[in-house]
């Protein structure tokens, strides 16, 4: 009996010995993590969506006479205008040639003869003043300038046919090619302009967030192909009514582009940011754990993770607002906190 009391003594004290030496062994551990200091920051809370950028300027420019083409040079580079050419209102682009049209309109003959029918006017109207001519010659000689003075201006305005002139500032986005001399017929494309410096998107909202939404507000537009780029634009109009089968609502949004950098027809991610704050504290969603007595994360003190509960305010896909459980310049850990618990040693590495 003796002896199997010393043997189950002797298994405890083994045991126990294991347990205090594995303690001993797992309090000297320190865990690895990552740490930045808390500092006070803003953020904002936003919708986001998708829409595609048109241009606030557009002008299709075709031939209304059938007739020889022949494409003019752009006046900067002294090449024939190309494609991606930024013009001015009032560039020539093109010409059309067709003597027949041309000697068919008798500009020459009609500018003459609108000078002497003003000449004639000016004399009549002399006469008239001294009772030299009646009303009835007075009139038929202003008839007849006003009909001389329409003739001369369809003629200029027929001339104009034979010029393709652009009527806005912008960037040729179309031109189809044609030979020099060429002829083309009427209703031919000759080119085609864009002035995107202004841009515009249609976009389809939630009806969820027909109270939140609200002219004015600041939409923040980014690209792929401008990764390092943000356009800000503006939300402009909204519709009062919801899609009944979409359950969304139509917004336009206005977005200045000085420097080119959005292209019509490009497919943006437009964040329309609702709610602001300065001076906040502010950390990355991703480092927050969920747990049953709420959102928890980790701090470092002298060397030991300090488990601290936390409420949030503001929110967005990747940064929450901090409006309590947390100061200015304490560490919060950022990696490395999967694994940690309160009182945890930790050894930090960045």
């Amino acid at each position: 009996m003796k002896k199997s009391i010393l043997i189950i003594a002797v298994a405890l004290a083994l045991v126990t010995g294991c347990r205090n030496q594995e303690q001993n062994i797992n309090a000297d551990i320190e865990i690895p993590v990552s740490v930045e200091d808390i500092k006070l920051r803003s953020i904002e809370e936003f919708i986001n969506t998708t829409a595609t950028a048109f241009p606030k300027g557009e002008i299709l420019l075709k031939s209304k006479i059938t007739a020889s083409y022949y494409l003019e040079k752009n006046p900067l580079t002294e090449r024939p205008w190309q494609l991606g050419d930024k013009v001015k209102a009032g560039s020539l682009i093109a010409r059309l040639e067709d003597k027949e049209y041309v000697n068919s309109i008798k500009l020459e003959t009609n500018e003459l003869n609108l000078e002497l029918t003003e000449s004639e006017l000016k004399k009549q109207e002399s006469l008239y003043a001294k009772g030299g001519v009646t009303l009835k010659d007075l009139k038929t000689a202003s008839i007849n300038f006003a009909n001389a003075k329409s003739t001369v201006e369809n003629g200029r305005l027929q001339l104009d046919k034979t010029r393709i002139v652009s009527s806005i500032d912008g960037v040729i986005v179309d031109l189809p090619y044609y030979t020099q001399s060429t002829q083309v017929e009427t209703g031919s494309t000759i080119v085609k302009i864009m002035d995107y410096q202004v841009m515009y998107m249609d976009v389809q909202l939630p009806e969820k967030y027909i109270s939140v939404i609200k002219p004015g507000q600041v939409v923040k537009i980014t690209n792929y192909t401008i990764p390092r780029d943000t356009i800000i634009g503006n939300i402009t109009q909204l519709s009062p009514a919801i899609n009944a089968d979409t359950r969304t609502f139509k917004g336009n949004v206005t977005v200045n582009n000085p420097n080119l950098l959005l292209r019509p027809g490009m497919f943006v991610k437009a964040d329309i940011v609702t709610n602001h704050k300065d001076s906040v504290i502010v950390i990355p969603k991703s480092i927050i754990i969920s747990r049953q007595r709420g959102k928890t994360v980790f701090i470092v003190d002298r060397g030991v993770a300090a488990e601290r509960i936390i409420e949030t305010g503001l929110e967005n896909s990747n940064e929450a607002e901090v409006t309590k459980g947390l100061a200015k310049n304490e560490r919060i850990v950022t990696t490395g906190f999967e694994t940690l618990s309160n009182k945890s040693k930790v050894k930090i590495i960045k």
